[in-house]
């Protein structure tokens, strides 16, 4: 139970948010922020019910050096290689993490409480290596409120559904395009019908789409002020919000149809839409659109600091902002298309870029690591 204190009382947004059916997690983690008792401390007063990393996140954390300095120096001594540093540091990370976030996952039967790893982003295009890595990394966190991050890639389909079959839960991420989220549905259930073939109880599998927002925003409203007229710069900020309620949409399609019917007879859990990249990155937007316009039930909301920050202080939470939106979504992105900026050109780009940032912060951590373990005249080759 959350305690009132002055904390929470700026907090009336963030509790409205949750009170319609949207899940405050963290995008963040650090092993300070575990330590400090920060993340505990926004979890009695935030309403932070769950945490994502991602290499980015990671390269940040352990690239600093703050809190790491100890295993650090157990490593070195070791001779452990640099990945094995790695997965050592951030799966130790997680394991507390998940830790403090046990009671989260208890009360709420393990729908939050959750934290997610990613598998090596290196892996992205490599369906056998993510499985294995998946298994890899669900062993040595060793909690059951871990997810495991898939991208969702074209290769990460199929290792969606192995993993998933298996009885781990997972996170999917990286995902763009309307096409390639019903492809992540339907691997998630796929998944689910191998699992329910094993005879694995559905209720304790979990999982979360995480469908990036503001990086379409970002990509299209550059391609908008190019054209320039006015026409095209009435849309700016448009289709990152159409393109999140029209998955909205395609998630009420599919987890209303049949063949979801069948699994949810047997206890298994909708795969819930986690709005993922909700950081505003154009500073003529409200600091919470992403927030604000994108409330619906069933739904997680992933969230930088200072976004969170942002919605506790002024957001304005005014109820579903999504579902009575479908039409004029779908105007907003065949407006886009109509002055020649592809969908599917757009959305396959994001894509490449993400798995392209991610293996880049991957090797900038590798480095940094490299160079810490160097530094205690230790061979890490």
């Amino acid at each position: 139970m959350i305690k009132v204190t002055e904390a929470t009382a700026t907090a009336g947004a963030l509790k409205r948010l949750s009170d319609e059916g949207v899940s405050i997690w963290l995008d963040d983690l650090s092993r300070r922020r575990i330590e400090s008792g920060n993340l505990a401390e926004l979890i009695e007063t935030k309403h932070v019910v769950g945490v994502t990393t991602n290499p980015s996140i990671f390269q940040a954390a352990i690239g600093s050096g703050e809190g790491y300095e100890e295993q650090l120096a157990d490593l070195a001594v070791r001779g452990v290689t640099v990945d094995e540093a790695v997965r050592m540091m951030t799966t130790a990370d997680v394991r507390a993490a998940a830790d403090v976030l046990r009671p989260v996952y208890d009360a709420t039967g393990g729908r939050d409480g959750r934290v997610s790893i990613e598998v090596d982003p290196r892996l992205a295009h490599n369906t056998p290596a993510t499985i294995a890595e998946a298994k890899q990394l669900a062993w040595l966190v060793d909690r059951p409120n871990v997810m495991i991050k898939i991208p969702a890639t074209k290769a990460g389909l199929p290792a969606i559904t192995e993993v998933i079959g298996l009885g781990i839960s997972v996170n999917v991420t990286l995902i763009f395009s309307l096409e390639r989220y019903r492809e992540v549905m339907d691997a998630y259930l796929a998944g689910l019908e191998k699992a329910a073939a094993k005879g694995l109880d559905l209720s304790t599998i979990h999982s979360v789409a995480s469908f990036f927002v503001s990086r379409v925003d970002s990509e299209i409203d550059k391609r908008l002020t190019v054209l320039g007229t006015d026409e095209a710069l009435a849309l700016k900020g448009k289709a990152a919000l159409a393109n999140a309620r029209l998955a909205y949409e395609a998630y009420e399609d599919v987890f209303g149809g049949p063949r979801w019917t069948a699994l949810s007879g047997a206890k298994a859990n909708r795969q819930r839409p986690l709005w993922a990249s909700t950081g505003v990155k154009d500073p003529a937007y409200k600091d919470t659109l992403y927030v604000d316009d994108l409330v619906a039930p069933g739904t997680v909301n992933t969230m930088p600091e200072a976004t969170l920050n942002a919605t506790g202080d002024h957001g304005d939470i005014t109820g579903d902002t999504v579902t009575g939106g479908y039409a004029q979504a779908r105007a907003d992105i065949a407006a886009v298309e109509a002055l020649g900026i592809s969908y599917d050109e757009v959305v396959q780009q994001l894509e490449d870029e993400g798995v392209a940032k991610f293996e880049v912060a991957w090797q900038d951590l590798l480095d940094a690591v490299t160079k810490s373990l160097d530094s205690k005249g230790v061979e890490t080759e």
